[in-house]
């Protein structure tokens, strides 16, 4: 079956949508790089010729402000052709209002001097390609269709068919007969099928280029990604600080109140009836237990004092005990990490295994630790009955697990097919104290 569609599969990509796309994303390329390549050559050289007077730097300027106008184009039609989105650079700010303060800004932005070396080296490969392009394009259906056209040369030329070559005057080999009709027929299928693989390959090059130099800077990237990180620490922090106020609020807070208050109608019953106010504050003694275990759990749940004291081995042996289901845990670290990646990997592990007691339905879980080279990865696998996921709408907390692993450049991998178990794989950076 799968043999059969990707047969099926070959034989539509000559005529598909896309590789007409990537075909006029080649030619036009031609035309455009001549433009870019032409005025940017002209326009640097200019500038900087004239930087001996004060004339050349806003030719400079101009001239950088127009490759970042090309570079818009460029972009736009990579979304539109080949479908391929590419982030936009960051703005071009000057620190003060003026065009003195612009154009340095403009003079100084790396992102302007990307945008400038595409013109210039776009263009030779822009000029190869759309040759090979073109090439292949039109030798591949020429050749697929030259039964339905082979009539053309002893109909209006001298010859019978297509000269394919001449060996001095005494031979000449044409494709005239039906055996060379249809080999010539059949290479031209070849051609016409490779095509648009060859295509893709030539616009690949471009989609690097295009995002290599006209897109975000790496370093633009990372500022970006680390913003986005923050604004996930800080909403996991504020979500915590939420849950412990909650917790404190319902749970211990309640519990102390009633106990103060049990306590006062106990001290006024002391002299009237000792027996009932015995009884009174045996009932606090219990409460006053119930509350400092939960009180305990709490700050078990902030941070437990056994990771701080014993280490990752055993913190998640005192979490796997704890667990509704049996679980082995093998910890291989040559040393402790640093605290705060000690502390995510204790609770990535512990929020995995609380969804296994909850959800998984399982009998057995594991729970398995190791470093390798500079990255911690934990993998926390069950033989319950799977389907879990870390989109939004599974309602597990995976996505929010996801979210805060990536916010330390960690990374989270779920492997859940119904009916098979669960192996969550999660990789943290490796950092010690």
């Amino acid at each position: 079956m799968r043999s059969g569609s990707g047969i099926g599969r070959a034989l539509r990509a000559p005529v598909e949508g896309r590789t007409w796309r990537e075909f006029g994303f080649l030619l036009l390329g031609l035309p455009l790089s001549t433009l870019y390549f032409s005025l940017a050559v002209t326009g640097v050289s200019l500038g900087a010729g004239l930087l001996i007077t004060f004339l050349g730097v806003p030719v400079l300027a101009g001239v950088l402000a127009m490759c970042r106008g090309f570079g818009r184009l460029e972009r736009a039609r990579v979304r539109g052709m080949l479908r391929h989105d590419i982030a936009e650079p960051g703005p071009i700010g000057a620190k003060k209002p003026g065009i003195l303060p612009a154009m340095g800004a403009v003079l100084k932005s790396g992102s302007a001097w990307r945008h400038a070396l595409y013109s210039v080296v776009h263009f030779p490969w822009a000029v190869f390609s759309a040759c090979v392009a073109l090439v292949f394009w039109s030798c591949g259906w020429s050749m697929l269709l030259y039964p339905l056209w082979f009539w053309v040369f002893p109909a209006y030329t001298d010859q019978p068919g297509l000269q394919l070559f001449q060996n001095g005057e005494n031979y000449t080999f044409y494709l005239d007969s039906p055996l060379a009709i249809a080999t010539t027929s059949v290479v031209g299928l070849a051609l016409t099928l490779t095509t648009p693989w060859l295509f893709r390959a030539l616009t690949t090059v471009d989609r690097v280029l295009i995002s290599g130099l006209l897109g975000p800077s790496r370093l633009a990237h990372r500022v970006s990604e680390l913003e986005s990180d923050r604004g996930v620490v800080v909403d996991t922090a504020a979500a915590d600080l939420r849950r412990i106020e909650r917790d404190l609020h319902d749970g211990a807070q309640a519990r102390l109140v009633a106990l103060a208050m049990d306590l006062g109608l106990a001290k006024e019953k002391l002299t009237e009836d000792p027996r009932a106010a015995a009884r009174m504050v045996d009932e606090a003694h219990g409460e006053v237990k119930i509350a400092l275990q939960e009180l305990r759990d709490l700050a078990r749940g902030i941070h437990p004092a056994v990771l701080t004291d014993r280490g990752l081995d055993a913190a998640l042996s005192s979490v796997a005990s704890r667990c509704a289901v049996p679980v082995r845990v093998a910890v291989d670290l040559p040393a402790r990490p640093a605290a705060a990646i000690e502390g995510i990997a204790y609770f990535t592990v512990s929020e995995l295994l609380q969804n296994i007691s909850k959800h998984a339905r399982a009998r057995t879980a594991a729970v398995d630790v190791w470093k390798s080279g500079d990255r911690l990865l934990i993998q926390v696998s069950d033989d319950g009955r799977g389907g879990a996921s870390t989109g939004a709408a599974a309602g597990s907390g995976l996505a929010g697990l996801a979210e805060r692993l990536d916010a330390v450049d960690g990374v989270l991998v779920v492997d859940s097919a119904v009916g098979e178990g669960t192996t969550v794989t999660a990789e943290l950076p490796w950092r010690t104290a």
